[in-house]
């Protein structure tokens, strides 16, 4: 047996002495083989952090795995479950008809308001406390009133006195002769002359279309 150790040709496959540089056959170079052992990484040392994290990460992924298999076994007995009772419940139910009917429900109107009567009235007269004031140019009696007095009232009254109507308009038939201030209901109003006018003017009390008025003669 040879001492002298022997390579292979990487080119030919020709055998020969590990003295040459080359192979006699081909002339390829021979290439030296590195005698160096690769170091192990630090994943396989056993106490490095390096294996500690490979550990933990292969116990996950078998947790992980577990835990996926036993979803589907899950999935799989809830979809054979549903299909199995859609079957049963397919087959022995029985659909109802509609109820068909003819009858209409009635709706009820909602019952109309009475309208409040509007009260028929036959004339109204104008009082100065129980004195009738009207037109003397008709028979009655005109008031006179000096510019400055102080206001007097005069109150008006609607028949029939039963209907018991005092929502009266008070106005007069001239602008700026005389302040009229009306009560809140309307029953009276108050009179003041402002300036003088010869002829006088005439104060109407109004409800329900009629009306009744005075004359007042407004003097200095």
């Amino acid at each position: 047996m040879s001492m002298i150790p022997e390579v292979k040709c990487r080119r030919c496959g020709e055998t020969f002495s590990a003295l040459r540089s080359s192979c006699p056959n081909c002339g390829t170079r021979r290439v030296a083989q590195s005698g160096r052992t690769p170091g192990t990484t630090p994943g396989t040392v056993r106490g490095t952090a390096s294996y500690e994290r490979a550990e933990t990460n292969t116990k996950w992924q078998m947790i992980f795995g577990l835990i996926l298999v036993v979803a589907v076994i899950l999935a799989v007995i809830v979809m054979v479950s549903t299909s199995l009772n859609g079957t049963d419940s397919g087959s022995g139910g029985k659909a109802t008809a509609p109820i068909v009917t003819d009858v209409i429900p009635t709706i009820e109107a909602a019952p109309t308001p009475t309208p409040t009567p509007t009260p028929t009235l036959q004339n109204i007269k104008i009082f100065y406390g129980k004195n009738e004031q009207g037109d003397d140019a008709n028979g009655g009696y005109s008031p006179l009133m000096h510019v400055g007095d102080e206001a007097l009232t005069f109150t008006a009254v609607a028949y029939p006195i039963d209907l018991g109507v005092t929502n009266f308009t008070w106005r007069c038939d001239q602008e700026g002769i005389v302040q009229l201030t009306p009560s809140e209901d309307g029953s009276s109003c108050k009179v003041e002359v402002l300036q003088a006018k010869a002829g006088g003017v005439k104060i109407y009390a109004e409800a329900y279309g009629v009306e009744g008025y005075f004359k007042l003669y407004c003097v200095e």
